[in-house]
């Protein structure tokens, strides 16, 4: 479903008019449109279908490297991603490490990042986020184990309240294998290496 940037260039003038300004002031008259414009971006991944991105696989054992199958997990770290608090809409930000324990399909690095594109490109919520990324991994991939880290900076812990600027959010999802301590912890050690947050 796409934005409708009509309606929110409308209620973005609605808007600035309920919090005192005028719409129509020299610097105002085209932020309805900017607005719509910002929106139509943010929430792209509204409605669509974030399992979409895994359903291209590769056979590892039928592949071009038959001989050479993973013995473990596959890690991608630092990807940068942003979102939009549903609680305030205000901007989060971070990065997102995904690993997961191959089957006998594996899918191409780029899909892991556009899942989590997908997924954060809609109002959310960092801890939903991060069951969102392993659930889709978890049951479009045949894997024995995913484990998703995300660290964010939100901008209603940093622009209001108690303004901690520097506070930042951790969260970890697991399933499969990963659901076990002592299974992720030398992922996240590994992890925790490339950020220097986690250590």
């Amino acid at each position: 479903m796409a934005v409708d940037r009509e309606r929110v260039a409308h209620l973005t003038r609605e808007l600035l008019l309920a919090i005192g300004e005028d719409p129509e002031r020299p610097g105002l008259t085209h932020t309805p449109e900017r607005v719509a414009e910002l929106y139509t971006e943010l929430f792209a991944g509204v409605g669509e279908d974030p399992g979409a991105p895994l359903a291209r696989t590769i056979s590892v054992s039928q592949g071009p490297a038959p001989d050479t199958l993973p013995s473990g997990a596959v890690l991608l770290r630092g990807i940068r991603f942003r979102s939009v608090c549903e609680h305030h809409l205000l901007p989060f930000a971070g990065h997102a490490h995904i690993a997961y324990l191959p089957g006998e399909q594996v899918v191409g690095l780029g899909a892991l990042v556009k899942v989590v594109e997908i997924l954060a490109s809609r109002p959310q919520v960092q801890e939903r986020l991060g069951e969102q990324v392993a659930d889709a991994i978890a049951t479009h991939l045949d894997a024995h184990g995913v484990l998703v880290v995300m660290d964010a900076v939100h901008g209603c812990v940093t622009m209001r309240g108690g303004r901690q600027t520097e506070a930042s959010t951790l969260t970890i999802a697991a399933r499969g294998a990963y659901t076990d301590p002592v299974a992720r912890a030398e992922l996240i050690a590994l992890i925790g290496g490339a950020s220097g947050s986690l250590a």
